[in-house]
């Protein structure tokens, strides 16, 4: 069993940058796909960007290629999403999402192929 923990979130003017981390405990971090989603009030959750967990690569929603970015830290069972050029639409709690490793190796993006969820930290960038 997976335990995640988001830390990060706050309350940030459009224009602006965040850091999210998600630390992971109870399983072996380096053998799972780790996601970010979020959800804003009113609306589904939906992808924001997810790492594979061999070969490093990387999958991210349109909304936010080029201004976000994923990375993990194996050593410190940590994962990552810096989020730069915030803007209102991007207001939401962010979650991360763990996925034991799979064969192909593929990159998970709808969150029903997820297994394990944070607690979820609050994201505001002000206009």
């Amino acid at each position: 069993q997976v335990q995640l923990v988001e830390s990060g979130g706050g309350l940030v003017q459009a224009g602006g940058s965040l850091r999210l981390s998600c630390v992971a405990s109870g399983g072996t971090f380096s053998t799972y796909t780790m996601g970010w989603f979020r959800q804003a009030s009113g609306k589904e959750r939906e992808f924001v960007a997810a790492i594979n967990w061999i070969g490093g690569g990387t999958s991210y929603a349109d909304s936010v290629k080029g201004r976000f970015t994923i990375s993990r830290d194996n050593a410190k069972n940590t994962l990552y999403l810096q989020m730069n050029s915030l803007k209102p639409e991007d207001t939401a709690v962010y979650y991360c999402a763990a996925r034991p490793a799979s064969i192909p190796i593929t990159i998970a993006t709808t969150a029903i192929e997820y297994d394990y969820w944070g607690q979820g930290t609050q994201v505001t960038a002000a206009s």
